[in-house]
């Protein structure tokens, strides 16, 4: 699986490329996507972002989707998130912010240079969602946020002290967390160990959605899952994309009760026919996506989304 469309939908908007010679005044009602061209561009991202400061109704936008920033694979996002927050108070109704809406034609994701995004929350104290894209130095400091409800993080390789960071910050307020933890070949380091603080759930009282995706240790995260003090609490479990097999499954069905849920993802999985027919037979109200089921190849199981 590859990232080939741009995200059309951010936070309930449609999402709407700011081109400063056809947008001025604008209003709310858009999710604004920044970004320049990926090779050459014609104007670095400081004089974009300049011209929609000048040319946008800041105080309206809710919500925004920071695409490529140039030579998005070689130059890190320090720059738009630089920009951001030395704007923050040209945006106090800023709720929504996605970091590296990029395609496989602009980078990779796995190719994307990140940067430490902890400064967005501490600039935007009302944001309620953060997603960002890329996993090469990527950096998020534990913290404290009472507002924010959703916490995303694509990647094909999540690094561990990322995932650290998740389980050691107070969010009160969160209801969504979903990190893909990747491959080790791309600095996917992360081991089940590092998952303690989420699965606990000490500092996230209020999640229902947990995602634990894409990942090529996903039988242990399975296990852990199955005695996890979060389960209890959630409503959708999302263990996706990764190398499930019917060792993780078993682990799951010899666990504590699914039966609450009403969601859980397994979709991109290396499970048997039977161990299929068995999750879906205990979990008879439960939405069980099962699909896209894999074959081991030579021995090797691949996750989704990798480079």
């Amino acid at each position: 699986m590859t990232v080939n469309q741009h995200l059309t939908e951010f936070a309930g908007l449609p999402v709407v490329t700011w081109d400063t010679a056809k947008h001025h005044a604008e209003v709310g009602g858009v999710a604004w996507r920044l970004k320049v061209d990926s090779y050459e561009p014609e104007e670095p991202y400081e004089v974009m972002f300049a011209g929609f400061l000048a040319g946008a109704d800041t105080e309206q936008v809710s919500a925004l989707v920071i695409g490529s920033w140039g030579e998005s694979y070689e130059t890190s996002a320090e720059v738009p998130v630089t920009l951001l927050v030395q704007a923050a108070d040209r945006f106090p109704n800023l709720r929504a912010v996605f970091l590296g809406d990029m395609v496989m034609e602009e980078s990779e994701i796995s190719w994307i240079q990140q940067t430490d995004v902890t400064p967005i929350l501490e600039s935007f104290p009302a944001l309620e969602r953060l997603e960002v894209r890329g996993g090469e130095g990527l950096v998020l400091r534990p913290i404290r946020h009472t507002a924010l409800q959703v916490l995303r993080f694509e990647s094909g390789g999540l690094p561990a002290a990322v995932v650290r960071a998740a389980g050691e910050s107070d969010l009160p307020a969160l209801t969504r967390l979903e990190l893909w933890l990747g491959s080790d070949q791309y600095n996917g380091d992360a081991t089940v160990a590092d998952l303690a603080g989420i699965l606990s759930g000490e500092r996230l009282p209020a999640l229902r959605h947990l995602g634990l995706q894409d990942s090529e240790m996903q039988d242990e995260i399975a296990a852990a899952i199955a005695a996890a003090p979060i389960v209890a609490r959630l409503e959708s479990l999302n263990l996706s994309m990764g190398t499930l097999t019917d060792d993780g499954a078993e682990a799951l069905l010899s666990g504590q009760p699914l039966t609450h849920l009403a969601r859980l993802d397994l979709h991109h999985h290396y499970l048997s026919e039977p161990m299929i027919g068995r999750v879906t037979a205990a979990l008879p109200g439960v939405e069980v996506d099962l699909t896209d089921r894999q074959e081991t190849d030579d021995d090797w199981r691949y996750i989704a989304v990798a480079e």
